[in-house]
This record gives structure tokens, C-alpha cells and sequence, in this order.
């Protein structure tokens, strides 16, 4: 515990330091890492992909002091400090956790779960509780549209609305595709073919939700896999791409699979 709180403070040191003393570091705002700290995200994301050791603990390093970064600009502002936003994260966690702190309900018993899913929904409700006006209100905007639906879709099940079994969820994908076939073949307007296509992206979604796959991480390692195999026909191609018939590099794409 001594080491890790010396490196939590060495951090909190070199950033008093930057502060003060580095143009770069005292010009920065909110609103100027906001847009930084998004990109580290992704790169740490990026890291978990792959399961890159290494890279997650830079990436980790460097979201750490973003963290920092933001409670000593509040601190400067009379606002809050890191100690302030590390105490509330620590009450928020004892208070959702009331199977390990030992909250009483209201009939006088400590409260147990017997699975992760009482978990969940003991935390959707306090998070109720606590005053949020809807179970989807902790749901960032700014999510990427399929994380976004994959959360939407697990939080209101936590309240009871969901379908009962991964084949009804099924038979509303092939209901969905229909009627986006149905759409596209009769060239409807623009946004009635966007919304069609978004409700079969939707509920493939759930289907993964119900199936146990995160439908980002698939997408992502499908993503991966044809940026390698393409660049795999960039790598092998005697001639130009343009000049490349289909067949030509579909065979190189079949030699990339091999690999």
C-alpha cells in the first residue's frame, strides 16, 4: 500500500509542478483535454483488445493523469480536489454495495444478493434512490451508437424490461430485417431506410446482449481482421490495387486467411 500511495503522490507532486512551472500544462482546461482524454480512452481500449500488458499499463498511466490533470484545474477554481473526488467515488461504492457493507432494508434485514444480476439491480435501484429520473439518465450522450444501445438495453433490463429468452429476441431481428427489406425494395425516403436499418443494428444487438457478446468488441476484432488480410494484399500485390481485378485479390485475401 506505501508504494502505491509514494507513486499516487509523486503524480500529485509533478502535477502541482507542471502547473505551475510549463506553459503547455497551465494553459490547459477542461474543455482543451476533453478531446485528449477521449483519445486516450480509445487508446487504452485499443490496448485491452489485444490483451498488450505493457501498453495498458501506459495507457492506464496516462488516464491517471488526466484524472489528476482535471481535480487540480478544480482545485485552482475553489471547486473540488483530487481528495474530494476520491472520497465520493469511496461513499458512492459503499453505498451501491450494500450486500458487502452491511445495509439494513427497510424490514430490518441486511441486504444479500445470490448472483451478479441482484447485484445490477440493486444498483439501478439505488442509483433511483438517489434521485435520477430514469434508470437510462447515467447513459452518456456522447457514447458511440452500439455501446450506447448495448447499455441502454442492459440497464432497463435490470428493471424488468426485457423479453423472456434469446429466441424471441431472434424472431424480432428476422421481424426487423423484413421490414428493413420491405423498405429498401420499395425506395422509401432516406430516413425511413436509416431508421429500418437501425432497428436490425438494434436488435442484433440485444441478441449478442442475450447470447453473452459485447457487439463493439466483435465488431472491432472483425475490423482488425480485414484491416490485416487487406493489408495483406497491399504487402503482396505485383501491381497496383486499381489495376487488380476482383479475382485477382480475392485470392490473395484466401492466402491471408491461411496465416
Amino acid at each position: 500500500m506505501d508504494k502505491k500511495l509514494e507513486a499516487f503522490a509523486r503524480l500529485l507532486k509533478i502535477m502541482d509542478e507542471l502547473r505551475e512551472q510549463c506553459p503547455w500544462d497551465r494553459k490547459q482546461t477542461f474543455q482543451t483535454l476533453r478531446n485528449l482524454t477521449i483519445e486516450e480512452t480509445y487508446e487504452l481500449a485499443d490496448a485491452i483488445l489485444v490483451e498488450d500488458l505493457d501498453e495498458i499499463k501506459e495507457e492506464l498511466g496516462d488516464l491517471m493523469l488526466h484524472m489528476v490533470f482535471y481535480a487540480r484545474i478544480a482545485e485552482e477554481k475553489k471547486a473540488f480536489d483530487i481528495a474530494d473526488a476520491l472520497n465520493a467515488v469511496c461513499e458512492k461504492l459503499i453505498k451501491r454495495h450494500p450486500h458487502i457493507y452491511g445495509t439494513i432494508d427497510e424490514s430490518g434485514n441486511i441486504i444479500k444478493v445470490t448472483n451478479e444480476e441482484d447485484v445490477k439491480k440493486n444498483w439501478e435501484q439505488l442509483k433511483l434512490q438517489e434521485g435520477k429520473k430514469s434508470v437510462l439518465s447515467g447513459v452518456p450522450k456522447s457514447l458511440p451508437a452500439m455501446v450506447k444501445a448495448y447499455r441502454m438495453q442492459e440497464k432497463t433490463a435490470q428493471v424488468g424490461f426485457e423479453w423472456e429468452n434469446a429466441e424471441q429476441v431472434w424472431e424480432k431481428v428476422e421481424e426487423e430485417m423484413a421490414e428493413m427489406k420491405e423498405t429498401l425494395d420499395l425506395d422509401m425516403p432516406q430516413d425511413k431506410k436509416e431508421e429500418e436499418f437501425g432497428d436490425v443494428i438494434f436488435s442484433l444487438i440485444n441478441y449478442a446482449r442475450f447470447k453473452g457478446i459485447d457487439p463493439e468488441t466483435a465488431l472491432e476484432r472483425i475490423n482488425l481482421k480485414f484491416k490485416t488480410r487487406f493489408e495483406y494484399i497491399e504487402a503482396n500485390a505485383d501491381k497496383d490495387l486499381n489495376d487488380m481485378s476482383l479475382e485477382e485479390m480475392d485470392k490473395l485475401w484466401n492466402e491471408a486467411k491461411t496465416l
